[in-house]
């Protein structure tokens, strides 16, 4: 079974890409950012949210991309350490959709902590409701994940085969599909975790 949620393409891009940027800080260290543009566009594009992408969400491009993600910048700035706390990009981008009039859209953190057979519900239950995942990882020993350490990005599908959950990893404009369970026991005491959005029941279009 699979399921997928409705995306966005810039040119051959899936989604927007980090490498984009042309702040020095951002293109290092704005992912949480990055992660904050996606979700704005999703939420505006499939779920009623028009308010949260100020350009046209029918046809994206790469200039206005850059642009938003300037505008994204001053909620989930980049700093020392980086956005290493689920917290810290609740707060920052529940700043953003306070600022953009949006009051029914809330976010929840589920920790790195959790058993991996409760990350895996939730994110079903997300995937399910039409909800892009924010996801963060810090450490991992698993050199298959390297590149996902330290970094913000999100998870837009799930595949139940043969016994595993395979999750759509989605970043720097692809996306993979990764075992959740390789994913969430990253193998040190130090976590991050996932970022779990709520819409009213009156939210979006009806």
């Amino acid at each position: 079974m699979r399921k997928e949620l409705p995306y966005f393409e810039i040119g051959s891009s899936y989604g927007g890409c980090q490498d984009w940027f042309t702040d020095y800080w951002m293109k290092i260290g704005g992912c949480a950012a990055a992660t904050a543009c996606d979700s704005s566009i999703c939420l505006a594009r499939n779920l009623g949210y028009p308010a949260l992408y100020p350009y046209d969400a029918g046809k994206i491009t790469k200039e206005d991309y850059i642009r938003f993600a300037e505008r994204m910048k001053p909620y989930l700035r980049p700093r020392a350490g980086g956005v290493d706390r689920l917290d810290l990009y609740i707060t920052g981008f529940g700043s953003y959709l306070s600022d953009c009039g949006i009051c029914d859209v809330r976010m929840e953190a589920l920790e790195g902590s959790q058993p991996v057979a409760v990350a895996k519900e939730s994110l079903t239950v997300q995937i399910d409701a039409g909800l892009p995942v924010p996801c963060l990882i810090l450490n991992h020993v698993r050199p298959a994940i390297k590149e996902y350490e330290w970094h913000w990005f999100l998870l837009n599908g799930y595949e139940r085969t043969g016994g595993r959950l395979m999750v759509k990893a989605v970043t720097y404009g692809e996306y993979e599909w990764l075992d959740m369970d390789e994913l969430w026991d990253t193998g040190y005491q130090r976590r991050g975790g996932l970022i779990l959005y709520r819409l009213a029941e009156s939210a979006g279009n009806p």
